[in-house]
């Protein structure tokens, strides 16, 4: 648990937040861009050249033209002056066109490197630990880095646009810088003091914009994330209509863009403050640079065309100066979005490679030896002091009233969480030793809360690529799992598309038929141990231990852990554990339990009602058939 703990300071930073720098984030990204299109560098540098030149072209031509004016004046052929024309006119379009084309390639270049990125953080994203990305400050972490690569104009491709513009603007304070020392370098001093003002301004607003925006806001954009699900996921649509929740989830939704809002509103105030100060600085800018040529021009002797030249240029300068700054600024902005991307990146997992599982013909056991496990942010111990040996091949009934801690169990079994006190051995062996992957292989799940994905039937069971799906085998899991009505019932049988969200033509499950599946996907695994946590819920209690004990003969002598709070699956189980408030309170035999009269007991006999119509089956006592049978009509 030492992997969440977060430094307390003042400011209650995040110990996993860095701040790279700007330079080092337009390292990163044009390191991004050479991975995944490399041909974009030179698409940069075309760019930037070519709209450099266009910025200053007209400056040139005019002062070219005004001196053959004067020459012509003079007396002279106007042959030149017409080859002038007709050359700046060639290079002026030779030079949009080349602009044109590189801001083409560059746009769509730019957003096929961020999709990439994206992948990467998604495969970040699904290779760390369950526990780890379970935890909601690394939820809003995650947030975070979504947010810096989910769009075109912020965050990391944000930052390639504003490197380009900023390679742009660079070239024309070059050009700039190179014509105006002709005139008086001390121009180029008065600008780079009045910009380096003008910068500060903007580094103030740019932190207190972060700190009030952007951090602020990343526990509120997981609750919009969450509001704006609820109110478009078509699972939702019956308990809103049912329960006439419209009017709350609306004002509940308003409640969340009135807060977003109001952060907006704040950011938005900063950066009109910041434009006001810009457009100050550069109109004092814009006074000194024309006051000083309109002065060399009376009383210096300055030429007219050098004046047009850099009376032209000046403006221009002014212009890529103020460029620069903003770009900076975007710059700063989107570098700040990318440190959050790079930081949820570089958060390292923890995770060493552990031991390969060794592979046994005897099968698996599981030793917990005083487990105890406390959820993050809790007091309270979901687990505590668990002693439990699940032998290889035995089945096993874990059971308990919602909240005594099964699901805990297994999650622990399965390595989802490791242990707060004690351990889980595997064969003699902590678990926590073992390639975490590795493990993972040795079991076959299926949870109460079943994921669908918009794949095929067959993928959907199988879990796994098209080509690498045995359709067979699936249609026979599936069809041992109790989906064989369904599949007949459908034209495409296996390669029925499920869900509705890519094909319109998509199959939607109902909840007892998404638990089937769940139990096909668990055949189809093949695993040496089961994992059933409550997967059959939707079913009622007959269905439910009729599809338990069909399930149970096709599994064969698999290691096997029954998780209900239901008793379907205790008769056919070779020993039960009862769970109450963390604590596994009994555990032996069906009979061994009833025979105790305890808490499973009692829980039995409540349920032994649901039961009594096939008591065959659940071989219920005749005394308990004649004290339940009045109250089941």
């Amino acid at each position: 648990m030492a992997f969440f703990k977060k430094k307390k300071t003042e400011e209650n930073t995040d110990e996993f937040h860095k701040e790279y720098g700007m330079i080092s984030n337009c390292r990163f990204v044009l390191g991004k861009i050479a991975k995944y299109r490399k041909s974009l560098i030179f698409y940069l540098i075309a760019a930037a050249v070519a709209g450099a030149l266009l910025s200053y072209a007209w400056s040139i031509i005019g002062k070219l033209v005004i001196d053959m004016i004067q020459k012509q004046s003079e007396g002279g052929n106007i042959r030149s002056l017409v080859w002038l024309t007709l050359g700046t006119t060639f290079a002026e379009l030779l030079l949009m066109w080349l602009n044109t084309i590189s801001n083409m390639k560059l746009g769509v270049g730019f957003t096929y490197v961020r999709l990439m990125i994206i992948k990467e953080r998604i495969a970040k994203s699904l290779s760390m630990n369950y526990e780890i990305l379970e935890d909601p400050d690394m939820l809003d972490r995650l947030q975070k880095a979504k947010r810096a690569t989910g769009g075109d104009y912020h965050g990391v491709q944000g930052l390639m646009q504003y490197i380009s513009l900023s390679l742009t603007q660079i070239v024309s304070i070059i050009t700039a810088v190179t014509i105006m020392v002709t005139f008086n370098p001390l121009v180029i001093v008065v600008v780079a003091v009045l910009g380096f003002i003008q910068f500060q301004f903007f580094e103030y607003i740019r932190k207190k914009d972060k700190a009030e925006m952007w951090d602020a806001m990343a526990p509120h954009w997981r609750k919009l994330e969450y509001m704006e699900r609820v109110t478009t996921d078509f699972s939702f649509a019956k308990d809103i209509r049912l329960f006439g929740m419209k009017d709350f989830l609306s004002k509940k939704q308003k409640e969340v863009y009135d807060t977003e809002l109001a952060h907006w509103i704040k950011s938005r105030q900063y950066w009109i403050y910041n434009s006001f100060f810009a457009h100050g600085i550069s109109l004092v800018r814009q006074l000194i640079i024309t006051g000083w040529l309109i002065c060399e021009a009376v009383y210096g002797g300055l030429p007219i065309s050098n004046f047009v030249l850099y009376m032209a240029s000046a403006n221009t300068f002014s212009g890529a100066i103020n460029g620069i700054l903003t770009n900076l600024s975007g710059l700063r902005e989107r570098s700040a979005q990318t440190d959050d991307y790079r930081s949820f990146m570089d958060i390292p997992t923890y995770e060493k490679k552990g031991i390969p599982v060794p592979r046994s013909e005897d099968g698996y056991s599981f030793t917990f030896e005083n487990v105890s496990f406390r959820y993050r942010g809790q007091e309270q111990y979901a687990l505590k002091n668990v002693d439990i040996t699940v032998k290889a091949g035995e089945k096993l009934a874990v059971v308990g009233l919602n909240g005594a801690g099964k699901s805990t169990f297994i999650k622990l079994m399965l390595r989802l969480y490791d242990v707060t006190e004690g351990r889980i051995l595997m064969n003699g062996t902590d678990i926590r030793e073992f390639d975490r992957e590795d493990y993972y292989n040795l079991f076959a799940p299926a949870f109460q809360d079943v994921m669908v994905f918009a794949f095929p039937m067959a993928e959907n069971v199988s879990m796994k690529a098209p080509g690498d799906t045995d359709k067979t085998g699936a249609e026979k899991n599936l069809r041992d799992a109790g989906l064989g009505e369904k599949l007949d019932s459908l034209d495409k049988g296996v390669d029925t598309e499920l869900l509705k969200v890519l094909y319109d033509d998509g199959v939607d499950l109902s909840g007892g038929e998404k638990q089937k599946l769940a139990l096909a996907r668990a055949l189809y695994k093949n695993a040496p141990v089961i994992v059933l946590d409550e997967p059959t819920a939707a079913l009622d209690a007959l269905a439910e231990f009729r599809l338990y004990q069909s399930f149970d003969s096709l599994i064969g002598n698999s290691t096997a852990v029954y998780i209900s709070h239901r008793l379907s699956s205790t008769r056919f189980c070779d020993r039960v554990a009862m769970f109450k408030a963390g604590e596994m309170t009994e555990t032996g035999t069906h009979e061994e339990l009833m025979a105790l009269d305890g808490a499973y007991a009692e829980m039995f006999r409540v349920q032994a009602q649901y039961y009594v119509e096939d008591k065959d089956i659940f071989d219920v006592p005749e005394e308990m058939e004649m004290e339940v049978t009045p109250d089941a009509g």
